[in-house]
C-alpha cells in the first residue's frame, strides 16, 4: 500500500529563507527524485518563491492564515485531515497540539529551554522563543518519533526532557552540490564586494551567533595584520552593529567593514570561493549547515569548539574557544601567514564536506517514514 505523507513546510515559498526552511526544502526536493510511488502533500504559506512544484505524487498545498500560530494550530491539521495523510511530518520544532494524524516532528534544537540572553530585542526572535516554550513540552508526547540533526542535540535533548531514545532518531543535515570549489567568482562576488580575499562572517542579532566577540576579534586582527583584509558581514542590522562598536571601543574597523544585507543561497557558493576565510563562531550550533558549505567550496573555516561544531567540522578542522577573541584573531593571522597551514585547511575541509549529502538525508527519512507508518498501520503491513 503507497502512503500519504503529510510534510509541513510552512515558510520555503518566503524570498529570504533561512536555516530550517532550508532543509525541508531539499528533503523535499530529494524526496521527489527518489520516491515515485508513495503520494506527499506539502503544505505552505502563499509567498512569491515557487520553489516545489507539484509532480504525479507530490501534491503541494498553500494555506493561507494571518499568523503562524493560526496556520500551525489550526488550518495545517484541519487540511491534512482533509487531504488524508496518515502520516505528519512537522518539520520546524513545533507541531500542532490537537491533531489525530501520527506525528513526526524534526525537533532541530532546544536552544529555547536554556537561559535567554535579555539584550535580544528581536521582536520576532522573541515571539519565536515564547511560542516554543509553550508549544513543545506539551507535544513531544503526541509524536510517533523526533527527529534532530546531530549526536550533540540527541543527548542533548533527552538528557533535558528526559524522552526515551527509542522515540528519537537523529538524520544530519546536508549541503547542496552547488557549494564546490569554482573559479571566475568576481562576477557574483563583486554585487557584495568589490575585492577578493574577504574575511566571510554570516551572523544575525542573536546572542547566539556571537558577532559581538567576533568584531572584537577582527578588530584585534587588523591591529596584528599586515594585509587588513575586509569583512563582508550578510544580514545584520547596521544600528546593532553600531552599538557593538561603541562599546567596545573599535571604531578602526568600520572603514574595513562590508554589510550588503541578505545574501540569495544561490549566490553564496561565489562569496564562499572568493572569501579568503569563513567565520563560524558562533556559541551554540544544532547542525551548522553554513560550515559545510564553505568547506565543500575549499573555503578555511575558523569555528568554534562548542556544541555540535566539532561533530560536524571534525577534529582536524581550526577549532577554537569562541569566548576568545584573540583565539579568533590568532588562527585568522597564522591562516594568513603559513601557506602550508592554510592549504592543509583547505583540504580537510573539502574531506569532510564529502561524508554528508541530501541525498543520504532524504534516504534516512523515508526510512524513518516507512518504519512510523508500520508501526501506526500494521493493517497494512506485507
Amino acid at each position: 500500500m503507497a502512503m500519504r505523507i503529510g510534510i509541513e513546510a510552512q515558510r520555503i515559498f518566503r524570498n529570504n529563507k533561512h536555516g530550517m526552511d532550508y532543509v525541508v526544502l531539499q528533503e523535499i526536493l530529494e524526496l521527489q527524485k527518489m520516491d515515485r510511488q508513495n503520494e506527499y502533500y506539502v503544505f505552505v504559506a502563499p509567498g512569491p518563491d515557487h520553489c516545489v512544484t507539484d509532480t504525479m505524487n507530490f501534491h503541494v498545498i498553500e494555506i493561507g492564515c494571518p499568523t503562524y500560530p493560526l496556520w500551525e494550530q489550526y488550518a495545517l491539521p484541519k487540511v491534512a485531515a482533509e487531504t488524508g495523510v496518515e502520516l505528519l511530518h512537522c518539520t520546524s520544532n513545533t507541531a500542532p497540539l490537537r491533531c489525530k494524524i501520527p506525528l513526526i516532528l524534526t525537533l532541530h534544537d532546544i536552544i529555547f529551554l536554556e537561559p535567554r540572553d535579555k539584550q535580544n530585542r528581536s521582536f520576532y526572535q522573541n515571539a519565536g522563543w515564547l511560542y516554543r516554550r509553550l508549544v513543545v513540552p506539551r507535544i513531544l508526547g503526541k509524536c510517533r518519533r523526533i527527529i534532530t540533526v546531530s549526536d550533540f542535540e540527541l543527548q542533548n535533548i533527552i538528557g533535558k526532557l528526559q524522552l526515551p531514545r527509542e522515540q528519537m532518531a537523529m538524520i544530519y543535515n546536508g549541503y547542496n552540490d552547488w557549494f564546490r570549489p569554482m573559479e571566475n567568482t568576481s562576477d557574483v562576488s563583486r554585487k557584495y564586494i568589490d575585492e577578493e580575499g574577504f574575511i566571510f562572517f554570516l551572523g544575525n542579532t542573536d546572542p547566539k551567533k556571537n558577532t559581538e566577540r567576533t568584531l572584537v576579534a577582527y578588530a584585534k586582527y587588523l591591529e596584528q595584520s599586515k594585509v587588513g583584509r575586509r569583512l563582508l558581514m550578510a544580514d545584520l542590522d547596521r544600528q546593532y552593529l553600531d552599538d557593538i562598536i561603541s562599546r567596545n571601543g573599535i571604531g578602526h574597523i568600520r572603514e574595513k567593514l562590508v554589510m550588503p544585507g541578505y545574501i540569495p543561497n544561490s549566490d553564496l557558493p561565489y562569496i564562499y570561493n572568493s572569501a579568503f576565510a569563513f567565520l563560524y563562531t558562533s556559541l551554540r550550533e544544532s547542525f551548522g549547515i553554513p560550515l559545510l558549505e564553505a568547506m565543500a567550496c575549499g573555503t578555511p573555516v575558523i569555528t568554534s569548539n562548542t556544541s555540535s561544531m566539532p561533530e560536524i567540522g571534525g577534529q582536524d578542522a581550526i577549532l577554537v574557544n569562541p569566548e576568545q577573541a584573540d583565539e579568533i584573531a590568532a588562527m585568522l593571522l597564522r591562516l594568513e601567514n603559513d601557506d602550508a597551514f592554510y592549504a592543509e585547511q583547505r583540504e580537510v575541509g573539502l574531506r569532510r564536506a564529502e561524508l554528508f549529502s541530501w541525498r543520504q538525508t532524504a534516504e534516512q527519512l523515508f526510512n524513518l517514514y516507512e518504519q512510523v507508518y508500520a508501526e501506526t498501520h500494521p493493517q497494512h503491513r506485507p
